[in-house]
C-alpha cells in the first residue's frame, strides 16, 4: 500500500463516515505501516484535499457537466487536482497517471478511468482560462472558492470583520501552522531548552508574546522531540497568553472549569511553581485521564481532576482565587489545525452562547471577593465572545473588566487575537474582577 493509495482509503472513509480527520489519518498510517517520505506525502495529500475540497470541487464543476459524480471518483479527482495545483514537487504527468491507476485498482466501474483522465488533462490544458467566481457579482462565493471556506462562514466573517479582514484570516487558515511549545519551567528554562533543541538540529525561536513559548521551524515532526519529554507540552501561543492573563500565583486555589485536554491547567500549575491547588474539571470523565497523564509527565502534583458539568450548580462550596472559563465553542479560530470545523452545521453554533453564558454565570458564583475571572474561547464570533461577556457584566454589577498586557497584546479587558495580526490561533480573552 503506497502513500496515494493509503490517502485515498482514508479520504474515502472520512467522506463517507464524517470521521475526525486526525483519527482517520492516524489509523491509516498505523494500519499500512507508513514511514518516512511515504508517511509525509500521505499526510500532506490527505489534509490538503480536505482543506481545499471546496476549491477542488469548483474546478471539477467547471470541467464536467456531470452532477452525480460518484464519491469514489470525486475523491480521486480531488487528489489528482490537488497534486497538480498545490504540490509543486509532483510532476503533472505523475498526478494524472497515478490517479488513473487508483481508479483502475479501487473503482472498476466502466469509463471511470477515462473520465478521470479526461478531467485532469482538461485542467492542464485550460487552467489559464479557468477563473474564480466574479468578486463584484458574488463576493461571498468568490471568497469561498478562493480560500476553500464554506459560504456561511465567509458571510459570517465578512459581516463581523469586513471582507478584507476575512480574506486575511482565511489566508492564514490555509497555511501550515508551526508547532508551538510551552516550556515546562519546573524542569528547565526557555533558553536552555532552545539551546538543546538547536544542538539536536531543531530550530526554535521564542514566541513573540508568551514569555515561555517556543516556535519550532516549519515541518518539525513531533517525534523529533521525544528526547525532551516532560520539558514542554504543545500549546498555541494564544492559549499561553490566556494563561498569563489569568495571572495565577503560588499558593492560590484555581478552577479550570472546562479543562480538557489540560494545557491551560498545566500552564497555570507551572506559573504557580506547583504550589497551591488547581481543580481541573470536565464534563467527560474518560477525558480526565489525559490531564492526569500529562501532569505526571510534567512533574505537576497540584492538579486534581473532577468530572463536572460546568453549566450546572456546583454544591461543593469551594471558593476560588481565580477561575478560568475556557468554554466549549465553535472553534472558528483553529481551522488551520482542525479543517473538519469547516464541515460544521451553522445551526449547531447558534445554541452555543446559551451554554457559554450558563458556564460563566455558574462559575462566577464560586469566586472569592476580589478574585479574577477569565472567559476565553478559540473562536472568532462576537456572539460567542464579546456578546456573552457584555451580557454577563450587565447582569452582574459586582464584576468589572480588568485591563491587561501580555507581551504586545494590550487590552482594556477584552481582546481578540487574529491569525494575520498576532500569528496565533483566532482567540478571545476577557478578564474580569469581582468587587
Amino acid at each position: 500500500m503506497n502513500a496515494r493509495e493509503a490517502a485515498y482509503n482514508a479520504l474515502l472513509r472520512h467522506e463517507n463516515n464524517s470521521s475526525y480527520s486526525n483519527i482517520e489519518l492516524d489509523a491509516t498510517i498505523k494500519k499500512y505501516g507508513l514511514e518516512g517520505v511515504e508517511r509525509s506525502f500521505c499526510t500532506a495529500l490527505f489534509y490538503g484535499v480536505i482543506e481545499r475540497a471546496i476549491t477542488l470541487d469548483y474546478y471539477i464543476s467547471l470541467l464536467s457537466d456531470r452532477k452525480d459524480i460518484d464519491t469514489n471518483v470525486r475523491v480521486i479527482l480531488r487528489m489528482g487536482l490537488y497534486q497538480i495545483i498545490y504540490m509543486d514537487k509532483v510532476p503533472d504527468s505523475a498526478a494524472v497517471n497515478e490517479s488513473v491507476s487508483l481508479a483502475r485498482r479501487f473503482w472498476a466501474r466502466k469509463n471511470s478511468e477515462g473520465f478521470i483522465n479526461a478531467i485532469l488533462r482538461s485542467y492542464l490544458r485550460e487552467k489559464d482560462k479557468l477563473s474564480l467566481p466574479d468578486k463584484k457579482k458574488d463576493p461571498i462565493k468568490h471568497i469561498s472558492v478562493k480560500y476553500s471556506m464554506p459560504e456561511w462562514l465567509c458571510a459570517m466573517f465578512c459581516e463581523n470583520y469586513g471582507a478584507d479582514t476575512a480574506e486575511k484570516i482565511f489566508d492564514e487558515f490555509n497555511k501550515v501552522p508551526a508547532l508551538t511549545l510551552r516550556v515546562n519551567t519546573l524542569k528547565t528554562t526557555r533558553e536552555s531548552l532552545m539551546e538543546r533543541l538547536s544542538a539536536a538540529g531543531i530550530k526554535a525561536t521564542p514566541t513573540k508574546n508568551a514569555p515561555n513559548g517556543l516556535l519550532l521551524a516549519g515541518g518539525t515532526p513531533y517525534s523529533a522531540l521525544e528526547a525532551f519529554e516532560g520539558e514542554f507540552f504543545v500549546q498555541n501561543e494564544a492559549s499561553q497568553i490566556c494563561v498569563e492573563v489569568l495571572g495565577a500565583k503560588e499558593g492560590e486555589t484555581i478552577l479550570d472549569a472546562c479543562a480538557c485536554p489540560g494545557g491551560k491547567s498545566f500552564g497555570i500549575s507551572i506559573n504557580m511553581k506547583n504550589e497551591g491547588a488547581v481543580h481541573s474539571c470536565d464534563l467527560h470523565k474518560n477525558k480526565l485521564s489525559l490531564i492526569e497523564r500529562g501532569a505526571n509527565s510534567l512533574g505537576i502534583s497540584i492538579i486534581e481532576t473532577m468530572e463536572r458539568n460546568a453549566a450546572k450548580e456546583d454544591v461543593r462550596g469551594v471558593k476560588y482565587d481565580r477561575i478560568l472559563c475556557d468554554v466549549p465553542c465553535s472553534g472558528l479560530g483553529v481551522i488551520a489545525q482542525k479543517p473538519d470545523i469547516k464541515r460544521k452545521n451553522p445551526s449547531d453554533i447558534e445554541r452555543l452562547p446559551t451554554v457559554q453564558a450558563a458556564i460563566l454565570c455558574e462559575s462566577a458564583k464560586h469566586l472569592k471577593s476580589g478574585g479574577v475571572l477569565v472567559y476565553s474561547t478559540c473562536t472568532l464570533n462576537p456572539r460567542e465572545n464579546a456578546d456573552v461577556v457584555d451580557a454577563f457584566l450587565a447582569e452582574n454589577k459586582d464584576f468589572s473588566l480588568v485591563p491587561f498586557e501580555v507581551g504586545g497584546v494590550r487590552s482594556d479587558g477584552k481582546a481578540e487575537l487574529f491569525p494575520h495580526i498576532h500569528k496565533t490561533n483566532g482567540f478571545f480573552i476577557a478578564k474580569m474582577k469581582k468587587a
